[in-house]
């Protein structure tokens, strides 16, 4: 259905991006992030500490979802944090992690809606670029998303 001015598409009505709220664990969030990595059970305690945590960094570390709100679900995710630096006059980059959409529900370019949402916030805050790690199978979704490879991704894990 095409999008005019006055018209409601279906996806819109369907799905909601906004920012995480504390009530999104029990709409699954912590499964949604199961599909994405290794992510343990988290009890209601300790996500109501992390998620308060979160929100002292305010507009400097942003989790954005996606609500189907036909049923009740959170079906994508991802965050940004910004970085302060000294270089380039003191500027400052964003960081994209953890972007997922539900595999129920790919293809449905929810994920770009992400990705746009979390590379604007960056712009909004006066990044002077965002940057994201992904694997090489994901490389043409984020190249769709204007992102372009640079350099190379190292990781030492402390497990």
């Amino acid at each position: 259905m095409e999008d005019k001015p006055g018209n409601v598409s279906i996806e819109q009505e369907r799905f909601q991006l906004r920012r995480l709220e504390i009530s999104d664990k029990k709409k699954g969030f912590i499964e949604l992030l199961q599909q994405l990595t290794v992510c343990e059970s988290v009890s209601d305690k300790d996500f109501e500490e992390r998620y308060q945590e979160l929100a002292k960094h305010g507009d400097e570390h942003v989790i954005c979802v996606i609500e189907d709100r036909h049923g009740g679900k959170i079906v994508a995710s991802g965050s940004v944090f910004i970085e302060k630096k000294f270089i380039r006059n003191c500027g400052k980059v964003g960081h994209i992690e953890d972007v997922v959409v539900d595999s129920s529900i790919r293809g449905m370019q929810l994920g770009k809606k992400i990705v746009g949402f979390l590379t604007d916030h960056a712009c909004s805050m006066g990044c002077y670029k965002v940057i994201l790690d992904c694997s090489l199978e994901n490389k043409p979704f984020y190249e769709k998303c204007g992102y372009k490879q640079k350099e190379v991704q190292m990781v030492k894990y402390f497990i």
